[in-house]
């Protein structure tokens, strides 16, 4: 999503509030529930799942090991959701040709640099790099070349543009600040 006039190109980022996250984090947790109310009942020798006997299990090794895969996933399931909830990852990126600035602005998580905002001038923009690597695990990202400073990322290594896609979005980002474009 993203909003632009003859000066201005503001380009919202979407964080960690995506339904794929969401479906993550409750198929984690119900998972990880299960798992751990198993290793109870068969410490406890009572069936508190009615749809899975759990007397069958032992407590020492099956059930103590089902307590643990249960406890670990309700720990990573609960960082999913505090993700989700703290909307990690999401922000904008400004692109000021008035004023000559670029602004990159994302919430991390809580603490000292929960806000994460980069600042740049437009006349230290080298250029739009496109990283591709095509393959199993295919990745495709577009950069900002930076004088003096490096690349920074301004697309998500979770977004799977389509080579067209990132080519078009480098093209025009390219056209509207006026700078070349590189392949690597």
């Amino acid at each position: 999503m993203s909003w632009r006039s003859e000066s201005i190109w503001i380009e919202f980022i979407v964080g960690s509030r995506k339904t794929s996250n969401f479906c993550w984090a409750l198929i984690l947790f119900f998972g990880s529930l299960g798992f751990l109310l198993v290793g109870i009942s068969s410490y406890l020798g009572r069936n508190l799942i009615s749809l899975f006997p759990s007397q069958q299990i032992v407590f020492f090794p099956q059930g103590i090991v089902m307590s643990f895969y249960g406890i670990a996933g309700l720990f990573i399931s609960s960082y999913l959701w505090c993700t989700i909830f703290w909307n990690v990852g999401s922000g904008y990126d400004r692109f000021d040709r008035k004023e000559g600035i670029v602004c990159i602005f994302r919430w991390g998580f809580p603490g000292k640099n929960r806000r994460i905002f980069l600042q740049f001038l437009i006349k230290d923009i080298q250029s739009i790099r496109i990283e591709v690597k095509e393959g199993i695990y295919a990745r495709r990202v577009l950069y900002m070349e930076i004088r003096g400073q490096g690349a920074v990322p301004l697309t998500r290594t979770d977004e799977n543009l389509t080579p067209r896609e990132i080519e078009q979005k480098a093209a025009e980002l390219a056209y509207f600040l006026r700078v070349p474009i590189e392949v690597f």
